[in-house]
Protein backbone atom coordinates (compact mmCIF):
# COMPACT_ATOMS: atom_id res chain seq x y z
CA UNK A 1 0.00 0.00 0.00
CA UNK A 2 1.61 3.71 -0.77
CA UNK A 3 1.67 5.81 2.46
CA UNK A 4 -1.58 7.36 2.42
CA UNK A 5 -3.49 3.98 2.41
CA UNK A 6 -1.64 2.47 4.59
CA UNK A 7 -2.77 5.62 7.51
CA UNK A 8 -6.10 5.50 6.25
CA UNK A 9 -6.08 1.48 7.02
CA UNK A 10 -4.54 2.18 10.55
CA UNK A 11 -6.69 5.02 10.98
CA UNK A 12 -9.80 2.59 10.40
CA UNK A 13 -8.19 -0.56 11.80
CA UNK A 14 -7.90 2.11 15.25
CA UNK A 15 -11.05 3.33 15.19
CA UNK A 16 -12.91 -0.37 14.40
CA UNK A 17 -10.88 -1.47 17.80
CA UNK A 18 -12.27 1.04 19.80
CA UNK A 19 -16.16 1.10 18.57
CA UNK A 20 -18.11 0.41 21.36
CA UNK A 21 -20.46 -1.58 19.68
CA UNK A 22 -17.70 -3.56 19.06
CA UNK A 23 -18.79 -7.07 16.41
CA UNK A 24 -22.51 -5.45 16.02
CA UNK A 25 -20.98 -2.41 14.52
CA UNK A 26 -23.88 -1.07 11.68
CA UNK A 27 -22.30 0.45 8.79
CA UNK A 28 -20.99 3.77 8.85
CA UNK A 29 -24.07 5.06 7.06
CA UNK A 30 -26.15 3.88 9.88
CA UNK A 31 -23.81 4.39 12.95
CA UNK A 32 -25.44 7.05 15.51
CA UNK A 33 -21.69 7.29 16.20
CA UNK A 34 -19.85 9.34 13.46
CA UNK A 35 -16.15 8.37 15.09
CA UNK A 36 -13.93 9.84 11.55
CA UNK A 37 -12.26 13.18 11.22
CA UNK A 38 -14.00 15.02 8.77
CA UNK A 39 -10.90 14.30 6.09
CA UNK A 40 -10.37 10.79 7.04
CA UNK A 41 -14.30 10.07 6.02
CA UNK A 42 -13.88 11.93 3.28
CA UNK A 43 -10.74 9.93 2.14
CA UNK A 44 -12.64 6.69 2.87
CA UNK A 45 -15.49 7.35 0.79
CA UNK A 46 -13.24 8.01 -1.74
CA UNK A 47 -11.64 4.77 -1.28
CA UNK A 48 -15.02 2.83 -0.94
CA UNK A 49 -16.40 4.49 -4.03
CA UNK A 50 -13.64 2.90 -6.13
CA UNK A 51 -13.55 -0.10 -3.95
CA UNK A 52 -17.16 -1.25 -3.38
CA UNK A 53 -18.13 -2.20 -6.78
CA UNK A 54 -15.48 -4.09 -7.20
CA UNK A 55 -15.46 -5.56 -3.60
CA UNK A 56 -18.17 -8.35 -5.00
CA UNK A 57 -15.60 -9.69 -7.01
CA UNK A 58 -12.97 -10.48 -4.74
CA UNK A 59 -14.68 -10.42 -1.74
CA UNK A 60 -18.50 -12.12 -2.70
CA UNK A 61 -19.06 -13.14 0.85
CA UNK A 62 -18.15 -9.55 2.57
CA UNK A 63 -19.74 -7.71 -0.20
CA UNK A 64 -23.21 -9.57 0.29
CA UNK A 65 -23.20 -9.44 4.19
CA UNK A 66 -22.70 -5.08 3.98
CA UNK A 67 -25.52 -5.10 1.04
CA UNK A 68 -28.04 -6.87 3.84
CA UNK A 69 -26.62 -4.69 6.19
CA UNK A 70 -27.53 -1.63 4.23
CA UNK A 71 -30.67 -2.39 4.21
Amino acid sequence: LCPGCQELLQYATARLERCKFGDNKPTCKKCPIHCYRPQMKERMCKVMRWAGPRMIWYHPIAAIKHVIREL
